[in-house]
């Protein structure tokens, strides 16, 4: 192609990435092709499906070419944007963070609807269950926690950039040196070791392994958390909301009981996977 050329139609671009993509077995080649297109054009991905016979720029299909060919291999379509929506904000992400996923807005809304002043966001990651809670609860002091520098350079930043750094903080470990909390939140990881090598590729060959599987069982970092919580002298939450995995929240409810709290409940996904485990203070 000469320089200056086009690289073609939208609706040609569109159509051949789609046909590679499906071939390769990613879910959703059209929504991805659209969003990378959108991406590499800089244009709005309405814009783009409105108008099929506009011609590509031809720097534009360079860097779609790019793109397609990095999600042909997998790699998660939020990393190749570096971005992420997660309810009202939109989160940097990179292979040091889990992509956040709609599961976790399950831990927003009990935040809403306890309506807590103080919260402890316990393996925070990109940060996102902080900051939507920030974000949606504008008197609530947040603090988030990671065991991993790396992945607290990356909640910081997308504190800063959303505004919310003067309600968010972030320190490293798992519980913190001290505080007393309405609400802790926690994301732990609970995919087994099992779990973790049928999982499609996206994951298990880009996302953090640690992030996903802390052991055989699944259990370890929950348990490892709630095992801290129950004996630290100097940090306390009044109500727990726990992520955990499919069939894992009868054993986890249990751990909870362990822990010096009542459960209080299990809240279902939208594929009615008992998700979130509650507990409370007697």
């Amino acid at each position: 192609m000469a320089r200056g050329a086009s690289a073609g139609s939208v609706g040609e671009a569109l159509g051949a990435a789609v046909d590679a993509l499906d071939a390769a077995g990613v879910d959703n080649p059209r929504l991805d092709a659209e969003l990378l297109l959108a991406e590499a054009s800089g244009l709005d991905r309405g814009a783009l499906i409105a108008a099929p016979d506009t011609p590509v720029d031809p720097v534009a299909g360079r860097a779609f070419g790019e793109f397609v060919r990095r999600r042909l291999r997998r790699e998660p379509i939020a990393y190749i944007l570096g971005r992420r929506g997660f309810r009202h904000i939109e989160l940097a992400v990179d292979r040091r963070v889990l992509v956040p996923r709609p599961e976790s807005e399950l831990l927003v809304e009990l935040a809403l609807e306890l309506q807590p002043r103080t919260v402890l966001d316990v393996g925070t990651g990109s940060g996102a269950i902080a900051l939507a809670v920030a974000d949606e609860l504008p008197d609530a002091r947040v603090l988030g926690t990671d065991l991993y520098p790396e992945t607290l350079d990356v909640a910081r930043g997308n504190a800063e950039r959303l505004g919310l750094a003067d309600r968010v903080r972030f320190e490293a470990g798992s519980l913190p040196r001290e505080g007393s909390f309405d609400l802790l939140l926690a994301n732990l990881p609970y995919v087994t070791d099992r779990q973790w090598l049928n999982l499609e590729p996206e994951l298990r060959e880009y996302e953090p392994r640690g992030a996903l599987t802390p052991g055989p069982t699944g259990f370890e970092a929950i348990e490892a958390m709630l095992g801290e919580l129950s004996i630290s002298p100097t940090v306390s939450a009044q109500a727990i909301g726990l992520e955990v995995g499919q069939g894992q929240w009868s054993a986890v409810a249990e751990l909870v009981r362990r822990a010096g709290y009542e459960p209080a409940g299990v809240r279902p996904d939208l594929a009615g996977v008992e998700r979130v485990v509650i507990g409370k203070r007697p």
